[in-house]
């Protein structure tokens, strides 16, 4: 085949409808309208000899080859996608450029307002859109849709970029009149109410199982270990670090949170920050981002600035 007659901008059409699976939304994403994005798939069907997406009961199915040729299409576009990067220097103070950045609760509440305090300084027009983990998706983040997601991740494709912040230990967080703030051992603990607060990761989240202990994170695994077979009495689920501070002003809950998150009340007389009655592994504060983004400008200064802020911290 001479590839002087190939069309690339297939390669992103292919790579948006295997995304997509729809005809309609990939041509939405590309900003064309459905009827050539319909022309663009028979292209593409003609080009490889095979029709890659089938409809099936359950929508539009990739086939075996559009399957096993995607990563090896996703590689070139990434390749290209490189190249084109702009070579010039970024020049914060004269800059109105958006970044956008998957931020979980933990990190907003304590890491964004010391960047945004920076950025005042050294780009006064330089604007960041905070999405929570549930407004975009791994692939957002993947094709660079969205600059950065700063969070706790369970895993990531290896393709990805990513930095430790951080790391954090926990402390328990209670009202100054609840009675385990004069006696907090591993039983008065266990005999307690809880609320239960994490958001991990990238994406729509479901509901928790709480017969399914293991999922629900770091301190009931390590509850488990400290007394096996023991459970933490959960009475309220959250994924906001906010809330805490708002719901332990009742005296029977205690909230145990990562240590940057609980003594932001430390000063407050009507709370009171303990250290937990039995250990519990350190948590790290990950920074991810696309290797289509890796060697931009603008993004490599706005991560030397993350990473500068977190060490003050």
């Amino acid at each position: 085949m001479n590839i002087s007659r190939v069309d690339l901008n297939l390669l992103v059409y292919f790579d948006v409808l295997l995304e997509e699976k729809n005809v309609t939304r990939a041509g939405a994403v590309l900003g064309i309208t459905q009827p050539a994005m319909s022309n663009g798939l028979r292209r593409l069907r003609e080009l490889f000899d095979d029709p890659l997406l089938v409809r099936t009961t359950e929508g539009m199915t990739p086939t075996e080859k559009a399957l096993s040729i995607q990563p090896r299409v996703r590689h070139i576009l990434t390749e290209i996608e490189q190249v084109l990067q702009p070579t010039e220097g970024f020049e914060p103070e004269f800059s109105s450029r958006m970044f956008r950045i998957i931020v979980g609760d933990y990190a907003e509440s304590t890491l964004i307002p010391e960047v945004l305090k920076r950025l005042r300084r050294e780009a006064p027009n330089v604007v960041l859109d905070l999405l929570t983990p549930s407004d975009a998706s791994i692939s957002d983040l993947e094709q660079g849709k969205v600059d950065l997601a700063i969070n706790r991740f369970d895993e990531l494709p290896q393709s990805f970029h990513s930095v430790v912040v951080w790391r954090d230990s926990f402390s328990c967080l209670m009202s100054a009149n609840n009675p385990l703030s004069e006696n907090l051992n591993l039983d008065t603990y266990l005999d307690a109410q809880h609320i239960w607060v994490s958001k991990t990761g990238v994406g729509r989240g479901t509901g928790i199982n709480v017969e399914n202990y293991n999922k629900l994170g770091w301190v009931d695994r390590a509850v488990e270990k400290a007394k096996p077979g023991c459970r933490r009495k959960i009475a309220i689920f959250t994924r906001h670090y906010q809330m805490p501070g708002v719901l332990i002003a009742r005296d029977d809950l205690v909230a145990t949170l990562p240590t940057r998150v609980a003594k932001r009340h430390h000063n407050d007389g009507s709370f009171f920050v303990s250290e937990p009655p039995f250990p519990i592994p350190p948590i790290e504060l990950n920074m991810a981002w696309s290797p289509l983004l890796q060697h931009n400008p603008a993004h490599r200064w706005l991560r030397r600035l993350i990473m500068d802020v977190a060490s003050t911290l």
